[in-house]
């Protein structure tokens, strides 16, 4: 019997919940915080979305204190956060990861244009596509060595000097 728990790409469709997963990468943030670092969306409907992607297990609960009666929750990325393996996805639904992918890179690319000020290169706006020939063991050392890179970096704690990237890739073999 087909389950009906939502995909992740059917439940990150949706731009908000996209834009709550993305700002908790790498990090654990209170609903107070993700109001600051969404300050474009209505408090009822980020509490709205933030409840379905706890429910789905895309997001978890990690800490709760009590501050004037209410409780304060501090979200993260959770275990639901992924879909089946590749073996599990038929086309469709990966054409409709990618394109929920791309759109939303899409959409924070906008945000970054709707600055007063932009500077590309000094903010570090890249995009490229490179051609690797590589044999299966090739690319195996290939991605557990990009893996590592960004294990390397990914460990950052915020400091003075040190703004957040969020770096995307996409591997397809050719033809």
């Amino acid at each position: 019997m087909p389950s009906s728990r939502p995909s992740l790409a059917e439940l990150l469709h949706q731009p908000v919940r996209w834009r709550i997963v993305q700002a908790l990468i790498g990090r654990t943030l209170t609903t107070a915080e993700l109001a600051e670092h969404l300050p474009d969306v209505a408090a009822t409907t980020l509490y709205r979305h933030v409840s379905v992607l706890v429910q789905a297990g895309v997001l978890t609960v990690v800490a709760e204190r009590r501050i004037r009666g209410t409780v304060e929750r501090t979200y993260a990325i959770g275990s639901g956060a992924s879909d089946e393996g590749a073996e599990g996805v038929d086309p469709e639904q990966l054409r409709t990861m990618f394109t929920v992918f791309v759109a939303g890179l899409a959409g924070d690319l906008d945000r970054y244009l709707s600055r007063e000020q932009i500077a590309p290169e000094h903010d570090g706006i890249a995009f490229r596509q490179s051609a690797l020939l590589l044999s299966d063991e090739e690319f195996t050392e290939f991605v557990t060595a990009l893996g590592q890179l960004l294990t390397r970096f990914s460990s950052n704690e915020p400091a003075p000097g040190r703004t957040r990237r969020i770096v995307s890739t996409v591997l397809m073999p050719d033809g």
